[in-house]
């Protein structure tokens, strides 16, 4: 961490960054944002890390974050830029072939992309008629970049962002009666607060990813 510290010069157009983000938000949503930095900021390297885990902020394991939850720990600068839409999503040609559910009880009739044993907290907020368990999914992969893929393949229905449906031309299922929210937050040890280069990139992704979580999905 003293190293990384010492790393670059004091305008903050040197040095290394690393920024962590959950799998989807990183593959899905980060590169085009990552680019415009790099674009501002030539001098600046970044290490993106991907994981579904919080990354531990105190320990240096990232210097910023992107986190969908509001962080706990009292040590960390954090702002909350806006909520991220999900739905049901399904490609037009399953729809196509197993026809667009009306309903939660039509629902019951489709196998869905879901979990395996890393059941998400916000399972326990979800109400789609049915209980939530490991038999309502047809494919059970834990990633969720491999639910993703499944999802574009036209496996079966699974939830995305509504962002990502649109970008990938999927059809939104029962976007009238179902869909939730997560909130979307930039974290950073509070010590990282006066360092340039971290402190651009703290700034930036608040900026961008502010903008993209604010526009109509």
């Amino acid at each position: 961490a003293a190293g990384r510290d010492a790393t670059g010069v004091a305008s903050g157009e040197g040095g290394l960054v690393r920024p962590a983000a959950s799998e989807i938000v990183g593959i899905e949503v980060l590169p085009e944002i990552l680019a415009g930095f790099h674009e501002a900021h030539p001098g600046i390297d970044v290490e993106l890390t991907l994981s579904n885990k919080l990354e531990d902020l105190t320990r240096r394991d990232a210097d910023v974050a992107v986190r969908m939850s509001r962080p706990t720990q009292n040590s960390l600068v954090a702002k909350k830029i806006g909520d991220l839409s999900l739905g049901f999503y399904a490609t037009a040609d399953y729809i196509a072939r197993k026809g667009q559910p009306q309903g939660f009880d039509d629902l019951k009739k489709h196998t869905l992309i879901g979990f395996d044993r890393n059941f998400p907290e916000l399972v326990n907020q979800l109400n789609i008629g049915v209980p939530i368990t490991r038999d309502l999914f047809a494919l059970r992969p834990d990633d969720h970049a491999a639910r993703l893929a499944a999802l574009n393949a036209g496996f079966r229905i699974g939830a995305c962002q509504r962002r990502v449906g649109r970008r990938n031309k999927l059809v939104p299922v029962l976007p009238g009666a179902f869909s939730f929210k997560l909130e979307v937050w930039i974290c950073m040890h509070e010590t990282l607060r006066g360092t340039p280069r971290i402190r651009l990139m703290f700034d930036y992704l608040a900026k961008t990813l502010g903008d993209y979580v604010a526009e109509v999905p």
